[in-house]
């Protein structure tokens, strides 16, 4: 038996989580062609693949993913999965049909697009990863800067998408999830001066202990979009949690831990888990 992790990136995450492997498996990280060369009818694969570096659409090999479940092999974070994730259009649509609280969000062709949600409103490509392009838009006027620009680059084909504003507490949670369950969760914190809690752009990160209530959520915002694998990015709000984020190539540190070991914990609860059954 083989498991593989299936990504183009030599991160810390890919890396060690193929280092805990699958329970008697040879485990290795391959590239999606690699991975259709290698593994057979009753091999794992977990899919990884993430957004291009240019926000236009997932890096290649999503296809390929396909190929391997029409093959016989288990794919972990499905293609279909992953979609769903990375198109945050489409995740929105998922969540909100499902009743997961989610800023409204709507696909952004034109100002009056955003004017049933209240200014300011953030806009952001419509698949998008490290806090890059997104923006904070005070007015009709500042949206249209925004939307004339979106055109000049690469991931303008795709477009962008508009959401209603969240108001923040002044930090946000990742929770992992894996498996059904909520192995993980930090806490983050803007830099000074900046509104968005990611730690590609200068935010504080510490470990922390979510409630239950907002690992029950993580958890079924990753059902919702059949990931089994996956960081779910939570604002708090004064009755709850808002699901602000769904990451399916989700990267994070051994501070993330709930017990000794979050990487060892993740792979764990893939192996044990049931086969995800998408509602």
């Amino acid at each position: 038996m083989r498991f593989a992790l299936v990504a183009h990136r030599l991160s810390e995450t890919n890396i060690e989580l193929v280092a805990r492997g699958w329970p008697g498996a040879e485990s290795a990280l391959l590239d999606p062609q690699s991975a259709l060369h290698r593994l057979n009818a009753g091999d794992v694969a977990l899919n990884r693949l993430d957004v291009l570096s240019s926000l236009n659409g997932v890096e290649d090999g999503l296809w390929i993913v396909g190929q391997l479940e029409a093959h016989g092999v288990r794919v972990l974070n499905s293609a279909s999965a992953l979609l769903s994730a990375h198109d945050k259009l489409l995740t929105a649509r998922l969540l909100r049909s499902a009743g997961v609280p989610h800023p409204r969000t709507m696909r952004l062709t034109q100002t009056r697009d955003a004017s049933a949600l209240g200014y300011p409103v953030v806009a952001k490509p419509r698949f998008g990863s490290w806090g890059r392009e997104v923006e904070l838009c005070a007015d009709e006027e500042s949206l249209r800067r925004y939307l004339a620009v979106s055109f000049g680059k690469p991931w303008g084909r795709a477009g962008a998408v508009v959401q209603e504003l969240v108001e923040a507490a002044g930090h946000d949670l990742r929770v992992i999830v894996s498996g059904g369950r909520a192995v993980g969760c930090a806490e983050r914190r803007p830099r000074p001066g900046e509104w968005r809690a990611n730690v590609a752009l200068g935010a504080t990160i510490e470990p922390t202990f979510a409630e239950p209530a907002a690992c029950e959520l993580a958890v079924t915002a990753a059902r919702i979009l059949g990931l089994d694998l996956a960081g779910v990015d939570l604002l708090p709000v004064a009755d709850g949690h808002v699901v602000v984020e769904v990451n399916g190539a989700v990267e994070f540190r051994p501070l993330y831990a709930q017990g000794s070991d979050v990487f060892g914990d993740a792979m764990a609860s893939l192996a044990n888990a049931r086969p995800l059954a998408v509602s």
